[in-house]
């Protein structure tokens, strides 16, 4: 068997993880762990521990003893989770991928994290991260192709996922830091409606963009866990042809050639199996949409470094620099016009869903396959519109490039739809899923 076959043995689902988990069978931590120590070595997904497992075995029996009867037993009770690393959590030190004291970065545990840990999960351990969530690489490679970027920032934590290290992994988007690395990796991939989980507790790089999502290996695993984290989660039916519209114009123009041929085959897919897919023309000011993130993007991540980077500037990756720099020569009146930008862009795209009756916009999660090389995460063009929106995004693997790297498909839902989002991705997925 070849090094990158082992790496991508498939696993068992998040609901027979829990299963055996909930009936105290430890029989997948011990599997967990012969993995880890067979992959983790090349893949770089997590920071280094040592004892990882000793510690992890010895939670889990604590879970236990906390829980005696099964059946009071938590949701998530023992699964073992990684956490990018810029969530504090609790006994875990919070470096940012970055070179700055770790004392500078540390503070309460993230909201979403206890939230976690009160559904009975376990933290495997903490995963790499681009600086500061920013575009600088870690060391982390793609499952599918040690050559190839897993893409970033949350790109241990979409390898752990991809890899069978963590069933589930937290991740952050402030551009395209989940959904396209998911896509690079092939796993699922949720971004939530913008504050739909809670940001407190995790370093911000851009508070008016920063988003908590999460990694897992399938949709039905996403549904699971959501409305742990979404506190006012409201289920809602969903009827079983949704109406996607494909936003037409200069933003698809941004997708690589073979990136806009596995869309083609996606749709060509979904209508054989009798979904309606309409072209709507759409973020036809795509460059001024840009332009205006990338000023909230660099005036906040200013306001953040404020301080840092008096005193550690030389201890910062160039590119992050750069970015910090580049923040503190914009105006307080753009940065003010940038932030009122979103509001408008999601109007439109609102008052579009509306008058063509759609229910999910449809486009690809990367512009293609994840690029050669780990100096770059790749371009996150696919993903920044819905960012800036804030509107709920959500990655699926739907094939494979000429090179036999994953592809994957965005599905993007009504603001604050995030409920309609995961049930219609699951129709969706088993249409033209590629797990």
């Amino acid at each position: 068997m070849s090094e990158v076959a082992l790496w991508l043995q498939v696993g068992p689902s998040l609901s027979a993880i829990l299963d055996s988990l909930r009936l105290g069978d430890r029989g997948y931590l011990e599997e967990l762990e012969a993995r880890f120590e067979t992959v983790e070595p090349e893949l770089h997904a997590f920071l280094p521990e040592d004892g990882r497992f000793e510690r992890l075995h010895s939670e889990f029996a604590e879970l236990e003893k906390s829980y005696s009867a099964v059946e009071s037993r938590p949701p998530l009770f023992g699964l073992p989770i990684g956490v990018k690393d810029i969530f504090r959590v609790d006994g875990f030190e919070t470096r940012a991928g970055s070179r700055l004291p770790s004392a500078k970065l540390s503070g309460q545990q993230a909201v979403c994290v206890s939230q976690l840990k009160q559904a009975g999960a376990l933290v495997l351990g903490k995963t790499v991260t681009t600086e500061f969530a920013f575009f600088a690489p870690g060391p982390t490679r793609n499952p599918h192709h040690p050559g190839h970027t897993p893409g970033g920032s949350s790109s241990g934590s979409a390898a752990a996922v991809s890899a069978g290290l963590a069933p589930l992994a937290l991740g952050t988007q402030t551009i395209g830091s989940i959904n396209r690395p998911a896509a690079f990796c092939g796993v699922v991939g949720f971004k939530p409606s913008f504050g739909r989980i809670s940001t407190q507790g995790v370093i911000p790089l851009s508070p008016s963009l920063d988003t908590v999502g999460f990694f897992t290996p399938e949709v039905e695993a996403a549904r699971r866990v959501a409305p742990i984290l979404i506190e006012d989660w409201r289920p809602k039916a969903v009827h079983d042809r949704p109406v996607l519209g494909i936003p037409s114009g200069p933003y698809l123009e941004k997708a690589s050639a073979e990136g806009r041929s596995h869309l083609e085959r996606v749709i060509d897919q979904l209508r054989r199996a009798d979904f309606r897919v309409v072209e709507v023309p759409a973020l036809s000011d795509y460059t001024e949409i840009v332009e205006q993130h990338n000023r909230i993007l660099a005036a906040e991540a200013a306001q953040v470094h404020r301080d840092w980077i008096v005193e550690f500037e030389s201890l910062y990756h160039a590119k992050t620099a750069e970015l910090i720099r580049r923040g503190q020569a914009v105006e307080p009146s753009d940065l003010a016009a940038a932030l009122e930008s979103r509001g408008k862009l999601r109007a439109e795209l609102g008052r579009l869903m509306e008058q063509h009756g759609l229910d999910l916009w449809l486009s690809p999660a990367a512009v293609g396959p994840a690029p050669e090389g780990l100096e770059s995460t790749g371009d996150p063009a696919m993903n920044l519109p819905w960012t800036h929106a804030g509107l709920p995004t959500l990655s699926i693997p739907t094939g494979r490039s000429a090179g036999g790297l994953p592809l994957g498909t965005q599905l993007t839902g009504g603001w604050q739809r995030d409920e309609q989002l995961l049930g219609f991705a699951a129709i969706i997925e088993s249409a033209v899923g590629d797990g």
